[in-house]
């Protein structure tokens, strides 16, 4: 399945997040891998964060990552540099975007 989600980056902390993202730990990888995840990409517009993943099954991946220590402090830290107050979806970020057209 695919999951598209939109978040927001804090204004003044976009080099911070880029920089985190160019060393994520692997393994929050590989867990995110042993999770169900085939693929993962993030695209950023000005704050605006597009992710799209591709995994067997989204809950179950979440459910999976939810309490492991590296995923753990990942969120700790991506909470300090997302804007977590602008909920872009009806259920936040475990909610994915509607699909609208697909070729």
């Amino acid at each position: 399945m695919r999951v598209a989600l939109r978040t927001r980056v804090r204004a003044d902390r976009v080099e911070e997040y880029e920089a985190a993202h160019r060393e994520v730990p692997g393994e929050l990888t590989a867990a995110i891998r042993a999770a169900g995840a085939t693929s993962w990409t993030i695209w950023r517009s000005g704050t605006d964060l597009f992710h799209v993943i591709e995994c067997e099954d989204y809950a179950r991946l979440l459910a999976e990552l939810e309490h492991l220590p590296v995923n753990v402090d990942w969120q700790a830290r991506m909470a300090e540099l997302l804007d977590v107050g602008h909920d872009y979806t009806a259920e936040g970020t475990g909610a994915g975007l509607p699909v609208v057209w697909e070729l």
